[in-house]
Formats: C-alpha cells, structure tokens, sequence
C-alpha cells in the first residue's frame, strides 16, 4: 500500500490510566482530525488486557464518526471501504509505568552518562545510575537493583580496546543480584551490553544463561566519539520483544499494529524532531504529566530529551514544592497567601490527584506550582544538554546530554529558539489560553522573538509513530489540528531600571509604534493565521537577537493570544518584598487579562 492509497487512520495512546484514540482521514487532498475518543486503560485487574480499553476508546470513536471501526470478534476492520474500517492503525503505550531502564556504568559522569543518554532517547525512563564511582558499596548496588525491578538493564564501560577488570565487575554485581522484572515472573531480564568489545566474551559469561542478554556496538568506542544508535534501537526493539510482549493484552495488540509500538515519549520525540528538521527550525517542548515532567528540544538538528521523574501536577506535585521552597511557589501569586494553607492545598491535590480547582485561588495555586516544575525541569534539561566534556565532538543525530560543568557550553540557545510548545493537562486545559502563554513564559523564560503553542489534546505521541510510516499525514495534522498557535513572545535581554526606556515595536504595514519600557507586559492582538512585519528598536542595554542595542526586522506570527512583549527582564528577577512584589505580579495578571477583563 503506498502512501496515496492511505485515506483512513487510526492511532491510540495507550496512556497509565487513559487511553486516547484518533481517527484521521484525507479530504481535499489534507489529512484532517475527524474525531478522537478516550477510555479508561485496562491494563491493571479486573481486566488485565490493554486491548479492552483500546476496544472502549475506538468504540467512542465509532459513536462520533458514524465510520464502524471494530468487526464482530472487537477487531479492527482494515483496509478502509466505504464507512467501514481504516486504512493503517498505529499506536504508542506508556501504560504500566512506560519503559523503565537501569544503567549500569564505570564512570558516572563518562559511560554511565552515555548509557543514560541512549536510554532517555530511547524513551525510557531511568530509574537508577550505578557507576564504580557513585559513592555506594557492592552490596547496596546489588540492593537497589533487587529493589527496583527494571524492565530492562543497559550495561556501558570501558573504550574499545581499555581495560577490562571494572566493567566486568559490574556486570558481575548484576548477576549477583539477578534482578527480577518488572512484569513476567517465569521471563528473563533483558540485559544489553553495549561497552568495551574485548569484554563481551566475559560478559557473555557472567549473564548469558540468568538474563536475556544482548550485544551491541560500544556507546563509546573512543573517548572523542560516542554513538547512541544501537543501543538505542535494540532498547526499543527489546521494550516491544520482551516488555510489551509480558504486558496483558499486548501480544494481541502488537499484531493488531501496523508498525511497531513505541514508548509515548519516544513517540513525541519523534514527531518533535520530524518537525525541526522539516522545518528547519529550533524547537522545544513540554509534557509536564502528574508525575513527571518531560522536556524535549532540538537544536541545530541534536534531539535532547531529559525526564524529571519526580516533578508533575498530582501525584508529584509535593516534590514540586520540596525542590523549589513555598517562597518560590508564593511570589507568582497576586495575592497574599499563607504558606500553611498553601502547603494544605498542595498536600489535598497529592492525596486527590485526579481533582481539578474549583475555585480561582486553587487555579492560581496550580499554576504557581507549574511554573516552578516547568522551570526546574528546563533547568535539568540545559544542564544536560552539552557537549562532550572537554575533547573534540564527533556525534550522529544522537542526544548529547552531560551535566553541565565550568567552561561546559549548553547547546540549548533561548535566543535560537523558533518554537515553545506545551503539553498536559495543566497547559492544554488551561481555562484561559493566554494562561497556558505566561505558564510557558514564565517557566522557560525565553528570549528575543519566539513563537508559543500547545498541544490541543495531547495527540503528539499518536503523530509522532504515525512519522514513521506516513510523514505527510503526521505534519499536516500536528500543524493544522494538533497545535493551538498562541501567538509570539518578545523578550529583551538585559536588566533596567523599572519604567526606564527598553525597546520599540514599529509595525512597517501601518506604522503603528509601540513604546514598551522595562519592567512592563503589554499583550497586542494579532489573529491566528495572521502575521506582520515589524522593526523592533531596543536601547543600547537590550538585545532582541542582533547584539545589544541593534535593532530587529522580523515577521511576528499571531495565534489565540496574539503578541506578548515581556520587558520585565532576562533573567526574570522579581522583588523580595512581598508587598512591591505581589503589587507588580497583580499588575502584570491585570494587563494581559490573565484571570479576568483586560
């Protein structure tokens, strides 16, 4: 079947605890979102089958389209004829707590890290590092692997041709401890080996007959060279073989598919990373979930994905809070608010993690909250984001993530950055779409002209395997039905005195001139699908993108929003006073109609 033939699409999610599905179909020569459904996941008793919640899910879809989905036996009708069946169906899954991966490595900050790069790109969460050099003792090393229970173990150390005796130390702490999956009881644990070759008969040894193990080419061959690849292909490859297999349901489901299943977040990097390139554009994105926090960016053609496995909206959102301090939490607040009741209503939303505000100060409260999680969590990302330390880089398209040291340069550029998008809960639901903006805004600060959008019902990890087998109908749909375009932000970096001169926005159409000075947000209507060219003029202290003081030509794309020109600062630095500080937070929730009237 080629492409032109494909006129009918089915892609779910199957999510922790919903699974989402999407029905797309060709009109007019575009592929168009007809209608999407949801259910709740089934993977836990009393059904203990995923494909019974993809089953309810299709069955909503079925009901708004009119399109039967499902024959008599519940599966899926194909090819497409008339009102019956789809053409391909595809679908991602991060049901049962997604793919969590154990790395095992020599040097923390060397192999290990390049272990834990190839495992996050790959869509994993990584619930441990264990290096030689992690502070922990043999016996608490095979304890914690005991006590985890990964679904899998990704082994790293040593250059080709090095040394031998340490890498094959820890893989001799791995089979001491004989780890036992996650799911399955009577499988093996796959184990991938991906380090110094002249140790694979060795390792070969120590793990053959108690895991699943597999061998693939050394994530660092050499100290100036690392490649990701393999490893990150045979990690998918064994999440679908081995993990996905052991799932209930999910061997029927797999052959339901039409391409393999891919982890959500792997899904969502994909289509992150299809965009940029197509684009040819910088792009950074969000999911922030109720436990964790995912962020994701490519510039320059590099994909960087980092998890913050402890920050997220429910059942998370206490270690929000732990992280970053209630004062940190308060001064995004327009109001006085104790920080005892603050600290009630952050405990009530852990233990009730499916409750939504009813109120405007619990929504305040919530959103506070997410701008410091999207804050911290872009914070791990940049640190992450570096080259290789201190030696020439030689890379794929891999990830290229370290912890940033002295002299170490990010490769995340705010002032490169093209596109900003948001996903979840709390920024796609978001009562007001100018609240979703200033979430974004104010959590990844960024910086000269940058464009602003979120995923309208979170169907990016559904577009994201569909890039794989038909790119043209991914793209089409995440531009035209996925993204709510929500305008554009324009900040001036530099710091100013509050009310003096910062920069001037010429509108060339019609002349319009706008006068915004520091410390100040000024929101101007500008449609969706609209743009306009503009002049932007900063003071000799500000840059907007050319260097300080010089001026800017640039076409500014509209959205839901419009343009939002934040002058209050890079880096945002808000007052200690609590009095001048909630004073200013009220002014600028006022301007922009953040909570009511403009």
């Amino acid at each position: 079947m080629t492409w032109d033939d494909i006129k009918v699409i089915l892609a779910t999610d199957c999510g922790s605890t919903t699974t989402k599905a999407i029905l797309i179909e060709e009109k007019d020569g575009e592929y168009r979102l007809a209608t999407r459904g949801e259910a709740p996941t089934t993977v836990e008793a009393p059904y203990e089958d995923v494909t019974v919640g993809v089953r309810n899910a299709v069955t909503e879809v079925e009901e708004l389209s009119g399109r039967q989905l499902l024959d008599e036996a519940g599966r899926i009708i194909r090819p497409a004829g008339g009102q019956k069946g789809t053409d391909i169906y595809v679908s991602t899954s991060s049901a049962g707590g997604g793919l969590q991966v154990m790395v095992v490595g020599l040097v923390r900050r060397m192999t290990a890290e390049s272990a834990q790069r190839a495992a996050l790109g790959a869509g994993a969460i990584v619930m441990d590092v264990l290096a030689l050099d992690d502070g922990r003792l043999a016996h608490q090393r095979i304890e914690r692997m005991r006590e985890l229970r990964p679904d899998m173990i990704l082994i790293s150390g040593g250059v080709d041709g090095g040394e031998q005796r340490r890498v094959v130390e820890m893989a001799e702490l791995v089979g001491a401890a004989n780890p036992q999956a996650r799911l399955g009881a009577e499988f093996k644990l796959p184990v991938i080996y991906a380090g110094n070759i002249d140790a694979r008969p060795q390792i070969q040894q120590i793990l053959a007959d108690a895991t699943a193990l597999t061998i693939v080419d050394n994530l660092r061959p050499t100290l100036e060279r690392e490649q990701l690849g393999p490893a990150r292909a045979m990690i998918q490859e064994q999440f679908l073989d081995h993990v996905m297999s052991q799932a209930p349901g999910y061997a029927e489901l797999i052959n339901w598919t039409d391409a393999d299943i891919m982890p959500t977040p792997a899904a969502v990097g994909n289509i992150m990373q299809d965009i940029a390139n197509q684009q040819n554009i910088n792009v950074v994105g969000v999911d922030i979930g109720g436990a964790t926090t995912d962020v994701f960016s490519v510039f320059d053609g590099v994909f960087n994905r980092t998890v913050s496995a402890n920050l997220g909206m429910s059942y998370s959102i206490a270690n929000v809070v732990a992280e970053v301090g209630l004062a940190n939490i308060l001064r995004w607040l327009g109001e006085p608010v104790e920080s005892g009741h603050l600290a009630d209503r952050i405990r009530n939303k852990m233990i009730r993690p499916t409750t939504i505000p009813q109120g405007l100060e619990g929504l305040r409260i919530e959103q506070a909250v997410a701008r410091e999680a999207l804050r911290l969590a872009f914070q791990q990302h940049k640190m992450l984001a570096t080259g290789l330390k201190g030696i020439q880089q030689e890379r794929d398209i891999a990830e290229a993530f370290t912890q940033v040291q002295a002299g170490e340069q990010t490769l995340v550029d705010m002032m490169q950055l093209d596109l900003l998008v948001g996903s979840g809960g709390i920024l796609s639901h978001a009562p007001r779409r100018v609240q979703a903006a200033m979430m974004l805004i104010d959590g990844f600060r960024p910086e000269g002209l940058t464009r602003l959008a979120v995923d309208s019902i979170f169907m990016m990890p559904q577009l994201g395997v569909l890039a794989q087998v038909h790119p043209q109908a991914a793209r089409q749909v995440f531009q035209r039905d996925c993204l709510v375009h929500l305008g554009t932000c324009l900040a001036p970096v530099g710091q100013g005195r509050s009310g003096a001169p910062c920069v001037q926005v010429v509108f060339t159409d019609n002349g319009r001139t706008i006068s915004v000075p520091f410390g100040q947000l000024r929101l101007i209507e500008l449609p969706e699908g609209e743009s306009r060219n503009v002049a932007i003029d900063p003071t000799r202290q500000y840059d907007v993108g050319a260097g300080r003081g010089h001026s800017v030509t640039a076409s500014v794309a509209g959205g839901v929003v419009g343009l939002i020109i934040d002058t209050r600062g890079r880096p945002l630095e808000l007052p200690p006073d609590p009095v001048e500080r909630q004073a200013l937070v009220q002014s600028w929730e006022e301007t922009v109609g953040l909570y009511g009237r403009r």
